[in-house]
């Protein structure tokens, strides 16, 4: 890696102060890799987790970052996969007070672990909770065992209503993933997975549709999924019923209670900054004069080598200035409540005339809505969310 001096040399971007900073964590092994991940995630053998070989790699890797960050305060840390509940309670306490040893955490940092319905046993959650975990994130999917089949998950109906149980038990705050749009659904049975998730009453929920994507097995043996327009009544149900239960969609995929949205997700998209640690994590930190993108080795054996040999990073390259208009858009206008004009300006260190051909446009046809000091994107906008986000791609 190269030293400080060298993200600090003169460039064509001024920044401020940066951004709030988070750290990603990334944990990749499955037990079984599902037909359409298209994550960095690797399966098990059995018995063959090198557990703490993989959590002195992480280690090393944080040390040999420690320079860019230097006394920042970090706000959220996300253990992602992967199943991270793979690893044992004690290798997660082990993680947390290594990362506590070696950054500054905020005293209301938030700390989410993934965990999957299949690898839960009795009380282990509470171990996460003891290690230091905040928020567990539960990827349940679905509550219909064809339909949990049909996905490739490795759990069923009934222990992904125990799991969200002793989540709830466990944690002040909590997330449940669905999906929607599976192979064969109908409109009644997302309805039949809603009553369910609700009646659990999760704090946080992130639903998401299921997409074919390149490089997976449906994208090569594509199953028969609902329609666009099935597609569409389908969230337009998920919205309005959570809406209705109290929690509010405040961001494309998610619905919160007050007082329980994701920071670490937020901070992705105002636009944040992001260390990213583990075989395959992508990072996003400012710098005065320019903003960096990194990438680590992505296959788990690879990573573990080069990160003990102090050299975890693939990939380094500064984000061009003329693409920072369109990733800052990306990013900023997943959220309901869009952005200030004014983070814009400090995000990226570029003037808001880079981005008013793009609002010029978005503006014209309806997509957002603008005052003064703020963007939203339009009840329109959000709905097509992704014409919205094209206008501001770089000519």
């Amino acid at each position: 890696m190269k030293d400080l001096a060298h993200y600090m040399r003169p460039g064509t971007l001024q920044l401020g102060a940066p951004p709030p900073l988070s750290l990603y964590v990334h944990l990749p092994w499955c037990i079984r890799k599902c037909p359409y991940c298209d994550f960095n995630s690797h399966e098990m053998k059995p018995g063959e987790l090198p557990e703490q070989r993989y959590l002195d790699a992480l280690v090393a890797d944080l040390e040999q970052s420690l320079p860019l960050v230097w006394g920042r305060s970090v706000h959220s840390v996300f253990i992602g996969g992967g199943t991270p509940s793979l690893f044992s309670p004690a290798g997660i306490d082990r993680l947390l007070a290594d990362i506590r040893a070696r950054l500054r955490l905020a005293p209301d940092c938030e700390i989410t672990l993934e965990a999957n319905p299949g690898t839960f046993e009795k009380d282990r959650f509470r171990a996460f909770r003891a290690a230091g975990v905040t928020r567990l994130s539960v990827g349940v999917q679905s509550f219909n065992d064809t339909h949990l089949q049909a996905v490739g998950r490795v759990h069923d109906r009934a222990q992904a209503i125990a799991a969200c149980e002793e989540a709830a038990d466990a944690f002040e705050t909590f997330n449940l993933d669905l999906m929607y749009a599976l192979p064969g659904q109908t409109l009644a049975q997302l309805d039949a997975d809603l009553d369910q998730a609700l009646a659990l009453a999760p704090p946080h929920l992130s639903v998401y549709h299921l997409t074919l994507e390149p490089n997976t097995y449906f994208a090569k043996y594509p199953p028969v999924v609902p329609s666009d327009d099935e597609a569409f009544a389908m969230l337009d149900r998920i919205t309005e019923r959570t809406s209705a239960a109290g929690m509010a969609r405040y961001e494309v995929s998610a619905y919160a209670r007050d007082g329980h949205r994701c920071w670490h997700n937020n901070n992705y998209w105002e636009f944040g900054d992001y260390l990213g640690i583990g075989a395959g994590a992508h990072g996003k930190l400012s710098f005065a004069h320019r903003v960096l993108r990194q990438v680590r080795y992505r296959e788990p054996t690879r990573y573990m080598a080069q990160a003990l040999a102090g050299d975890a990073v693939a990939q380094e390259e500064e984000v061009a200035r003329a693409e920072l208009p369109f990733e800052y858009m990306l990013n900023a206008l997943r959220l309901r409540d869009g952005f200030a004009l004014q983070d814009f300006s400090s995000r990226t260190g570029l003037p808001l005339s880079a981005l008013e051909p793009g609002l010029a446009q978005a503006e014209a046809k309806g997509l957002i809505e603008r005052d003064a000091g703020r963007v939203r994107p339009s009840a329109r906008g959000f709905d097509f969310l992704s014409d919205l986000q094209s206008l501001f791609l770089s000519a």
